[in-house]
């Protein structure tokens, strides 16, 4: 439990330091405080998601993995994976993944029932670096095992990709910071805070759902870019704001698309 405080309260400093200066040097929305409205209802989801909600989705990966450890008609193609430079394992999965939680993502949106629980990331009204972890736990086991599946049933261990998983994770808080700085380039590759923020904008529909590989948007029609920062954020249903309510509002109302 100690190891757990200490890696919490560790990651929330860490990303404090990193991301205040940033957000107040290059701030995409003027006048967005630090303690914002919705800061410690975030705060909370932040917490939840390091003492609880992660060991959920720890769990149910594993489980998967178990499930196809197993599975006979893998072997093959687990065997040429295996053969392959480390390298070239590292950009299948990545890839793989990508592309598989595009389709995921879109489907979210489209779809009403995974709305119910998706659309909690998008009730933000502001977003910043600690809003990117406002997910509903259910939410997110489902973005996991999309991202993860390629590399669970080719049978790469985690470990061996975790600079990576560590690099894409920090880049999906940045594309949520509020967070102003020309990419380039890197915003057709990687995303950018503004390219994301658009899909935050107050429609269900936007695009932008290749959050790390915008590529994949420019691919399929879903590219989606404005020079400028979009006017409203959050979406249009009316939902609790609390912590617990936001955690429940799934269970207790159908969502229509708006």
């Amino acid at each position: 439990m100690i190891d757990v405080l200490l890696l919490t309260f560790g990651s929330l400093v860490w990303l404090i330091i990193m991301f205040a200066p940033l957000e107040r040097a290059f701030p995409a929305r003027r006048g967005q405080r630090f303690f914002r409205r919705a800061f410690w209802t975030d705060l909370l989801f932040f917490l939840g998601q390091y003492f609880v909600f992660g060991l959920i989705a720890v769990t149910a990966l594993t489980w998967v993995t178990g499930l196809f450890s197993e599975v006979s008609f893998l072997a093959p193609a687990r065997q040429t994976f295996g053969a392959l430079p480390l390298a070239a394992q590292v950009v299948i999965v990545v890839l793989g993944g990508d592309f598989l939680m595009y389709w995921g993502h879109r489907l979210q949106h489209h779809n009403d029932f995974l709305w119910r629980f998706h659309s909690i990331h998008h009730t933000s009204e502001e977003i910043d670096w600690l809003a990117a972890h406002r997910e509903h736990p259910l939410d997110g086991v489902y973005t996991q095992l999309w991202m993860n599946l390629p590399a669970i049933l080719l049978g790469m261990q985690v470990g061996e990709v975790m600079g990576v998983i560590a690099f894409r994770s920090l880049w999906a808080i940045f594309i949520h910071s509020n967070v102003s700085l020309p990419v380039g380039p890197l915003k057709y590759l990687f995303g950018s805070p503004r390219l994301h923020h658009w899909h935050h904008a107050k429609e269900r529909d936007v695009g932008n759902y290749a959050n790390l590989a915008p590529w994949l948007d420019v691919l399929f029609g879903t590219f989606f870019w404005r020079d400028v920062e979009p006017d409203e954020l959050g979406i249009h249903e009316e939902l609790p704001r609390g912590y617990l309510g936001l955690l429940l509002a799934p269970f207790k109302r159908r969502f229509t698309q708006s």
